[in-house]
């Protein structure tokens, strides 16, 4: 069974997302083994500079890049990554499998975005599109696409 590792910057506060995160994770125990890794996140004063904004990201970046499993397959959530219909989603996770990738780590970023580091260190920048995301509502939808992968995977329905 695949592992999969969702890591993320900050809390989930709305019991809302806490409750569809609980519900995705519950779902995915038939299809692979999930753990959710939570970094902290650091605040961002009202009128930051760039250089802070970058500072911040440093600073929850190397939280990030130590919470990564060593040699897992990393995918980073960026605006810029490449973009992917669900059915490509699913075949690139079951190629994977083929090819002997046991474990995927998918790396979602704070408000400001991801350290030039922890790109760096991604085997593939995934895209859910040009539009920004809260990073709570991100958790959410790319659990939900996960799950779809597996069911598309398995020939299950699933919502087109």
């Amino acid at each position: 069974m695949i592992r999969i590792t969702l890591v993320t910057v900050g809390k989930v506060k709305e019991k809302y997302f806490r409750d569809a995160i609980q519900e995705y994770s519950k779902r995915l125990g038939s299809y692979c083994r999930l753990d959710i890794l939570e970094v902290a996140d650091e605040k961002t004063p009202e009128g930051a500079s760039p250089a802070e904004e970058e500072k911040i990201k440093e600073l929850e970046g190397r939280r990030i890049l130590a919470k990564i499993p060593q040699g897992s397959f990393v995918i980073t959530l960026e605006i810029g990554g490449k973009l992917m219909d669900s059915v490509s989603l699913s075949r690139f996770i079951q190629q994977k499998t083929i090819q002997g990738c046991s474990h995927l780590t998918l790396i979602i970023g704070g408000s400001l975005g991801l350290s030039r580091e922890v790109c760096q260190k991604s085997d593939l920048a995934l895209s859910f599109g040009p539009m920004t995301f809260p990073h709570q509502l991100m958790r959410v939808m790319l659990l939900e696409q996960i799950y779809r992968a597996f069911r598309i995977q398995s020939g299950e329905p699933y919502h087109k």
